[in-house]
């Protein structure tokens, strides 16, 4: 991806950035000092990070840094600093290696010290979402990945973490406001509360949600309301026919399914295992609804899924929730130039890096 997007995308809470409310005190008392000194050395920032990952929050990060650098004047004006820094950075689902730099900050320190904390957090968060999204789309060999972990972090980091997503190739975020950045919509399933709402009946329910959605949307039932997915299964095919699009596995870990109870005994029968799958699809096929997808769903990351597409289990798209917002991709910026002459910590040193691209 070489476009950027612009600044106002993100609606950041500008004058709050600027006076330094999100970042750390000592950022914010570092701009004070160096100002009320008369300080102003140019120096050049590098951030890096120490994963084999992908580099998200890049073009937010610019963001903050066209609207927030600066300084107030004696009036409390703002005037602007962003034309006085030199950045050079990746882009959105670059491929980063561990301790490569994906941006440089070149100016007056007293411009940008305030907003290491903001740029930085951003990183981090979007690059984690982009790794761990990256890892099941690579596990799944090219098969959709749906992105469902809304309802497990807060709803701000909805917007970034959906387009995250999206970026490292998710075919599908759940919420309006995880497509909003590139224009997309939500997409979801028949869920287990409607169904609940039309007495348990998950054949009324899903005729109801195509009797509305259908043909805007691809009709997808849930079908362990009963815990007996097969059966529910067959039921929605043939009372839905070709508005179906597919059928959602979702059976919880501590539970099992009604079409496994005369196989136990060789595998791990809880939850929505292989064997599941293996008789959903079987019994679709013989039901003459081989077009009719199997959605896998509950507890899904990267290794469950490799592990299924090793076996050849006859899944079409998972669903994949918590997973995806787990772990820590955490980023770190340096000081390693001061008038061009290297000043860097003990252990860290000034690292250029030929890939990075001048920013306007």
């Amino acid at each position: 991806m070489t476009d950027r997007l612009a600044p106002e995308i993100f609606r950041l809470p500008v004058e709050r950035i600027r006076d330094g409310y999100y970042s750390d005190a000592y950022f914010v008392s570092t701009k004070q000092l160096l100002e009320h000194d008369d300080h102003h050395p140019r120096v050049t920032m590098q951030v890096f990070q120490k994963e084999q990952s992908f580099l998200g929050g890049i073009d937010e990060a610019i963001a903050i840094l066209k609207l927030g650098a600066g300084t107030r004047a004696a009036n409390g004006e703002w005037v602007d600093g962003w034309d006085q820094l030199e950045v050079r950075a990746l882009y959105e689902g670059d491929p980063i290696a561990p301790h490569e730099t994906v941006m440089t900050i070149t100016g007056d320190y007293a411009l940008f010290a305030h907003l290491e904390t903001v740029f930085l957090g951003s990183m981090a968060r979007r690059s984690l979402i982009m790794r761990n999204v990256r890892a099941v789309v690579e596990a799944a060999r090219s098969k959709p990945i749906f992105y469902f972990p809304a309802r497990h972090d807060h709803w701000l980091v909805q917007t970034g973490d959906g387009w995250g997503a999206h970026i490292a190739g998710a075919i599908g975020v759940s919420t309006e406001a995880q497509a909003s950045w590139w224009g997309g919509r939500g997409i979801g399933t028949v869920p287990h509360g409607l169904i609940a709402a039309y007495d348990g009946d998950t054949v009324l329910a899903a005729r109801k949600f195509a009797d509305r959605y259908h043909p805007d949307v691809n009709v997808t039932v849930l079908v362990d309301f009963d815990n007996d997915s097969v059966a529910t299964s067959l039921a929605v095919a043939h009372a839905l026919g070709d508005r179906l699009w597919g059928v959602r596995l979702d059976t919880s870990e501590s539970m099992v399914d009604r079409s496994l109870w005369e196989q136990m005994g060789t595998f791990k029968p809880t939850g929505v295992n292989p064997q599941l799958v293996e008789n959903v699809r079987g019994a679709l096929d013989d039901a003459g609804f081989p077009e009719v997808r199997i959605v896998a769903s509950g507890g899904f990351d990267a290794e469950r899924i490799r592990r299924f597409e090793d076996a050849s289990i006859p899944v079409d798209a998972y669903g994949v929730g918590s997973s995806l917002i787990r772990g820590q991709n955490d980023f770190t910026a340096d000081v390693v130039l001061v008038g061009g002459q290297p000043r860097a910590k003990v252990g860290r040193r000034y690292r250029p890096n030929s890939r990075l691209e001048a920013v306007e």
